[in-house]
């Protein structure tokens, strides 16, 4: 299936067949593409943190509100994104040797540059007062990335905001790690009677949302 039938096809899954879970190779899969998922600056400001156990669904219940229950007590797995609200020059530099052990500096003067480069956007962000917007809308294309990623395997995913944000970060002790919740995603397989399963797809049209610029 090429990503423009998922697109046509995937859909919020609002019941979980709770019998079904995904298998170990297919999440660690899914994990990967977020690992993998592209970043301004490659600066990959992110943490992941995912649950399948009872006990971790229980833990995480508690940030959510009554109505989007279901999701998490039915699913397979989710995963909680976590953007990060402070980084340091080290961790800055780290990427960049990662980058650099990982071959793709052809001289030492580029990387030295990139590192720099990365550094003052992401000063510029703290100085501009937001940086936590700005890595929020990073780990929203991990998310993204994490949708379709699972449509391509057949896996249901509902993304979440209507959460308690502050008590997921107080569960997960986020604020002591620099990082804050910014949505969960429950992955599973939907139920036979899934209420969303069968309503068309609606988009506004083509014309409405896509311009040429002459």
């Amino acid at each position: 299936m090429d990503f423009l039938d998922i697109s046509k096809q995937r859909y919020t899954t609002k019941h979980y067949n709770p019998t079904r879970k995904i298998s170990d190779k297919d999440i660690n899969e899914l994990l990967e593409v977020v690992r993998l998922a592209p970043s301004a600056v490659n600066i990959q400001p992110w943490h992941f943190y995912v649950g399948s156990s009872q006990s971790a669904k229980e833990k995480i219940l508690k940030a959510i509100p009554d109505f989007n229950i279901p999701r998490i007590q039915d699913c397979s797995h989710f995963v909680v994104l976590c953007s990060k609200t402070k980084m340091t020059d080290q961790e800055l530099s780290a990427i960049t040797q990662k980058e650099d052990a990982d071959g793709r500096y052809p001289k030492a003067e580029i990387r030295d540059a990139v590192d720099s480069h990365r550094k003052i956007f992401a000063r510029m962000h703290e100085d501009q007062g937001d940086f936590t917007q700005w890595t929020a809308k990073q780990t929203y294309i991990a998310m993204t990335a994490l949708l379709y990623a699972a449509a391509s395997k057949g896996i249901d995913s509902t993304p979440i905001e209507g959460m308690d944000f502050d008590k997921t970060d107080e569960i997960l002790n986020l604020k002591n790690k620099n990082l804050k919740s910014v949505m969960i995603v429950a992955l599973g397989y939907r139920a036979e009677n899934d209420s969303n399963a069968d309503r068309p797809k609606s988009r506004l049209n083509y014309d409405e949302v896509i311009s040429s610029i002459d």
